[in-house]
């Protein structure tokens, strides 16, 4: 049977202290195998600290689209923030870079010097918060900065299935067809710098409501034949599930500078944590020779 290595990543680490908790929990119940933290998140140096107390592998979740950057120069004057001082916002980032070139390059940087400075390491894992780091001219710029810091592993978020995913509204799947577009796009840049990124994604399909332990199961099975299907029996293949657990967000704690938006407060983060934990999923793991890992394992 062919190895799998699957990593779970635990985005949004750092974003109040409610999801730092259910991040952590979900780590020592064996359900997630690494996060992925905001440094400009309201709750990151407890984040950092927590990761370091119970031996989490952590990585950079970049962000250019909610709150407050940490770049101190760009706080003052910069055309990634809007007329309040904070980023565009997720959809409002895509039309300001529609718009025109952006000024990126030294909030990226900045950030993954501060992930340095909270950690003690640099990140052996970056992304993008709300797939920013995929989209046209972000994808170059972000490209130069995992080589100027040796960053060896990134995500590209082309789900396996996902045009298939009738359950999905036609709204949000609007948006991660556009996703997948970019990230397509993306697969011939990010190379040239050293690059590299899981043999397959998984993680829009089963986002939030959307999750659940046969929901997960059937994407990692799909996953798995495909692997089976490119791969030497005797090789390992490797996956990446991005998820979202926690417990809700509760005004005013939280954010990035501008409060918890509606997607952390929402009551999906912990159905994700409930769903994750479930023991079955364990028992699947062990029946589908899928091991949990990090980043930092490959």
């Amino acid at each position: 049977m062919l190895q799998v290595k699957l990593i779970i990543t635990g985005d949004d680490f750092g974003y109040c202290p409610r999801r730092n908790q259910g991040i952590v929990e979900c780590f020592l119940a064996g359900a997630i195998s690494n996060v992925s933290l905001l440094v400009n998140g309201s709750a990151a140096a407890d984040a950092a600290k927590l990761a370091r107390r119970h031996n989490i592998p952590i990585g950079l979740h970049a962000n250019l689209s909610e709150g407050s950057p940490v770049c101190e120069v760009l706080k003052t004057n910069s055309s990634l923030l809007n007329q309040d001082g904070f980023f565009h916002g997720k959809m409002g980032f895509r039309t300001a870079l529609s718009k025109g070139l952006l000024n990126m390059s030294e909030e990226l940087k900045a950030q993954v010097e501060l992930f340095h400075e909270l950690t003690g390491h640099l990140p052996p894992h970056m992304d993008g918060h709300q797939h920013v780091h995929v989209l046209p001219e972000v994808r170059h710029v972000f490209a130069e900065v995992l080589e100027e810091y040796g960053i060896q592993y990134t995500r590209v978020p082309i789900e396996p299935g996902l045009h298939n995913c009738d359950w999905i509204p036609p709204s949000l799947m609007d948006f991660y067809l556009g996703v997948e577009e970019d990230s397509f796009n993306t697969v011939d840049v990010v190379p040239s710098s050293g690059c590299r990124w899981p043999d397959i994604y998984i993680g829009l399909s089963t986002m939030g409501r959307n999750m659940s332990v046969s929901s997960i199961r059937s994407a990692l099975d799909s996953a798995v034949l495909q692997l089976g299907a490119r791969a030497a029996p005797s090789s390992a293949g490797t996956i990446e599930l991005m998820v979202h657990p926690g417990y809700p967000s509760v005004p005013p704690v939280g954010g990035c500078g501008e409060g918890p938006d509606d997607f952390s407060q929402s009551w999906e983060r912990l159905h994700e944590l409930q769903t994750l934990i479930e023991p079955e999923l364990q028992s699947y793991y062990k029946s589908r020779n899928i091991q949990l890992c990090s980043f930092k394992d490959l």
